[in-house]
């Protein structure tokens, strides 16, 4: 299970080193891709595989179906190299406003890679009304 939050940083060439911990947890094989918060996922091919299959049962005939297809499906597969390192494309760099400083926050099972402009804000803004969020879903709302 992926918990933590953890402030890394990219190297020149968009490669970011994931923490031995969660290089273990997330296996050989990984996939990254866009975020709905304009932040990316990072899942293990297991988990990643679950949400192809999600991905597949909805109908192509929906409009709705095929743009969260679309949405989700311009990652990319990758593997670490013998640094411990990932590359994030600059596709998704440049969709998630990733600079040199970047938050890798645990989700249980998958991590999210967020710039740290972006994170303080959630931090900011968000976390205050937690038990708010966490008292309307409790009230079925």
């Amino acid at each position: 299970m992926f918990t933590g939050e953890y402030r890394l940083s990219l190297d020149e060439k968009g490669r970011l080193m994931i923490p031995a911990r969660l290089r273990y947890e997330l296996g050989e094989n990984l996939y990254i891709t866009r975020g709905p918060d304009r932040n990316l996922l990072v899942y293990p091919e297991s988990e990643w595989l679950k949400q192809v299959d999600f991905l597949e049962s909805l109908p192509d005939s929906k409009a709705l179906s095929r743009h969260i297809k679309r949405f989700l499906y311009t990652g990319m597969s990758c593997s670490f190299d013998n640094q411990g390192r990932i590359l994030i494309p600059p596709l998704l760099r440049e969709y998630s406003g990733l600079n040199r400083e970047v938050v890798v926050v645990g989700m249980s099972k998958y991590l999210e890679v967020w710039s740290t402009e972006q994170w303080s804000e959630i931090v900011n803004q968000i976390f205050p009304r937690v038990p708010l969020y966490i008292e309307e879903l409790e009230n079925g709302k």
